[in-house]
């Protein structure tokens, strides 16, 4: 390596590169100045005093530490580091060390063809002069996933599986024998059976499933599914064992429980829901005389009562007079029927939760449970966890218990039917609706008051049709019977949190000390300061003020403030991307930090076993402790929390893909139709926009915005022409026209009606 090119001078970047990787091929070694000249073929003098220079500075770097005299190594600490590979289709690969952190650049040659998702070891190259840090994968740990879905292309002698996204670095080969009848074009599922190495960059796959034939629904909902590793039809004998379970209930059974059977009961769910897994009671504990079941199957307004009740609508329910309310939060004890360690809680535990697709719901559990054995339907007798509150006409808790219930739910509602009521006060069981509504308000008010953190975002929806085809597109509001059930969810799960997070331990002086009991809670960190301070710094010019420093509240009450007042306005879309952006992910956990967002000390998920399994965790846990058991293993409970906030993100995933999906093809056949609609992202590669229309997002590339060459502003979430000026910012408006709809890439491409 003395020389190259016929003779020229070795660069002193040649010398470091080859340094490192000497280095990072064998991380543990300690190699002296004479093996390092041998090893290099560094035979001149200049070549060797440009080696010494190149190690002086990596020593100076920290990237090696000098061990004697004229010894080195890499430096471990800190250089080789674990964690996460991040494939990109633009070849700007990056790693993201484990416990987070910036994520760090990888090249494509040093990247040992790692795929997306898999577990690497890498080792930080020493940085060079006006260069962004870099790594070299040293080692595969572990794959992400063993399977790909996308496109078989048949050959006369050979066959590939062209993979969706980019997410391989190579199709992936595949023996004819393999093809299990799969023929040209067809979507299919491929097991992965040899993967790249040094020898052989080829990926060699056989094929496990084939989906059938491109623009299929169902094809194309379960290649969604295929492609995040989610199951998209369930083990027959996952299905089996659930037809064994015996749905009746046992004398026994009920005499071991509170019975609410006659108590006035009701589930309250979107329209089309199956899997009733929360209901409400409602009773009047004050002293007038009057049945427990108010009014049932009457047609009353809340002025027909004898004991005064709070009006229904209206911010914080109106003045209501002091009189106390047994309100009952139940849900279904799916833990009855649910054994740890039966083949279906094996299934429900590798789910983790139900996936919801547009036009389908891929269940946790398998349907003969979801939808009717734990189902609360009206009617019928249930098993239930319950929390039953007494409260007064304020929603204040006076006393709380945590029981095993049997209920009938009288009425099943639909979220639009609750509405209705409530904004007429008028209709069946119109005074347990309203008075029920007034309690949400209040906890809602104070829940605000307190420091929770608004942030209700509309969630994009579409009308399908038989064939799966979207037929309309359209945003769904939060409205007050959705509150309503919000609310008191809300309740129940922090008060199962608090009943076992903040009980005090024989030694303790407060309610904060550690816990003493394994249990499992839904966690939210305080937001990242850095971009807080960018979110300060963006608002700051439309003449708005932020808190970024303070008490939790202080903050958490400035950001609602600001929410506020930028309702309505021009510049509201970007504050809101911008703030939500600065929002830390929720996740489980054993360890409790408290919910940020909600502004709750403790808080865990009880209210949806039936779709969530950490649910059901947390109802083994307090049968558990209610008996009288010790407290669980911490370690084997934190790492179900791990998987489970991992499949939820995972399921959100794959739901806003067959979003983008329906969005696309909702909008395939309005090629050239013009839109209004405003700016909902930039990147340095063009615009997103939002159609005010139908709320579809489609992106305007920057090559195809005319007249200038735009800079990508980063900080201010702009792009600026570089000779006009002209800028193009979050949340403004522009008139755009349907250039391009592609369903295989589920990306719609813009273009600008006028400028």
């Amino acid at each position: 390596m003395g020389k190259k090119n016929g003779g020229t001078r070795l660069s002193k970047r040649a010398v470091a590169e080859a340094l490192q990787g000497l280095f990072t091929a064998s991380p543990n070694e300690t190699f002296s100045l004479k093996y390092i000249f041998r090893a290099l073929k560094l035979t001149t003098h200049p070549a060797k005093m440009l080696a010494i220079d190149a190690l002086d500075e990596m020593c100076w770097d920290d990237y090696l530490s000098k061990v004697g005299d004229n010894q080195y190594r890499l430096n471990q600490k800190g250089q080789v580091q674990e964690g996460t590979f991040i494939r990109k289709a633009n070849g700007k690969n990056t790693f993201l060390p484990d416990g987070g952190g910036t994520p760090i650049f990888v090249s494509e040659r040093n990247s040992m063809f790692a795929l997306n998702g898999d577990r690497v070891r890498v080792a930080l190259m020493a940085r060079r002069e006006k260069h962004i840090k870099e790594a070299m994968v040293t080692d595969i740990l572990s794959h992400k996933t063993d399977q790909a879905v996308g496109k078989l292309k048949v050959e006369k002698d050979f066959a590939f599986l062209i993979t969706e996204g980019n997410i391989f670095v190579h199709d992936i080969l595949i023996p004819k024998k393999k093809l299990k009848g799969g023929k040209d074009g067809e979507k299919a599922v491929v097991k992965i059976t040899q993967w790249p190495s040094k020898e052989s960059k080829n990926i060699v796959g056989e094929v496990i499933d084939v989906l059938g034939k491109e623009g299929d629904n169902n094809v194309e909902m379960h290649a969604i599914l295929a492609q995040y590793g989610l199951p998209y039809k369930y083990p027959r004998h996952v299905e089996e064992a659930a037809m064994k379970i015996e749905p009746g209930i046992t004398p026994e059974e009920i005499a071991r429980r509170e019975d609410f059977r006659d108590v006035w009961t009701c589930t309250i769910d979107p329209a089309d829901a199956k899997d009733f897994d929360d209901a409400l009671s409602i009773r009047s504990l004050s002293p007038t005389p009057g049945p427990s079941r108010w009014g049932e199957g009457s047609n009353y307004s809340a002025a027909q009562h004898t004991t005064p009740l709070p009006p229904a609508g209206g911010a914080g329910g109106g003045a209501v007079e002091a009189n106390l309310f047994e309100v009952g939060v139940h849900i279904a004890d799916v833990s009855h029927y649910v054994k740890e360690n039966s083949v279906i809680d094996k299934e429900a535990q590798k789910r983790a939760t139900s996936v919801y697709l547009v036009d389908r719901t891929i269940p946790m559990l398998p349907e003969r449970l979801c939808n009717f054995i734990c189902s609360l339907r009206p009617g019928e007798e249930k098993l239930c966890y319950s929390v039953i509150f007494t409260l007064d006409s304020e929603a204040n808790v006076k006393a709380f218990r945590i029981v095993h219930t049997v209920i009938r739910s009288d009425r099943r509602y639909a979220y639009e039917e609750v509405q209705q009521i409530l904004e007429s006060g008028r209709g069946e069981n119109a005074l347990q609706l309203t008075t029920l509504d007034a309690l949400a308000k209040k906890l809602r008010e104070r829940r605000f008051k307190n420091g929770a953190v608004k942030f209700d975002r509309e969630e994009l929806h579409f009308d399908i049709d038989e064939e799966g085809h979207p037929t309309r597109a359209y945003f769904k509001k939060s409205t007050d019977a959705t509150q309503l059930i919000e609310e008191f969810m809300l309740l129940a799960n922090r008060t199962v949190a608090e009943s076992i997070g903040a009980t005090k331990t024989a030694n303790s002086k407060s309610a904060n000390s550690k816990p003493k009991k394994t249990f499992v809670y839904r966690i939210h960190d305080q937001p990242d300061p850095q971009k807080l301070e960018a979110l300060r710094q963006v608002v700051a010019p439309f003449g708005y003020k932020l808190k970024t420093a303070g008490t939790k509240g202080a903050v958490s009450r400035s950001l609602n403030s600001l929410m506020d007042e930028a309702a309505g306005t021009k510049e509201q879309k970007l504050i809101e991307t911008v703030a939500l952006r600065a929002m830390m992910k929720a996740k489980y956990s054993t360890h409790n930090i408290g919910h940020y967002g909600l502004a709750f000390d403790y808080y865990t998920h009880f209210t949806s076993p039936i779709r969530r399994y950490p649910d059901t965790m947390v109802h083994r846990l307090l049968t558990r402790y209610q008996d009288g058991g010790r407290s669980a293993n911490q370690a084997h409970y934190e790492e179900l929390c791990e998987h489970a906030s991992e499949m939820e993100q995972t399921a959100q995933n794959a739901e806003r893909d067959s979003i983008k999906y329906k969005m696309v093809e909702f909008m395939a056949d309005k090629i050239g139709e013009v839109y209004d609609g405003h700016i909902s992202g930039i990147q340095s590669y063009g615009i997103y926009v939002e159609i005010d229309e139908n709320h579809c997002e489609g992106m305007v590339p920057i090559h195809d915005l005319k007249g200038d060459y735009y800079e990508f502003d980063e900080a201010h979430y702009q792009l600026i022409g570089r000779r006009h000026h002209v800028k193009y910012q979050l949340g403004d408006p522009v008139r755009i026209k349907v250039a391009r709809a592609n369903l295989e890439k589920r990306q719609l491409d813009f273009t600008l009606a006028d400028d």
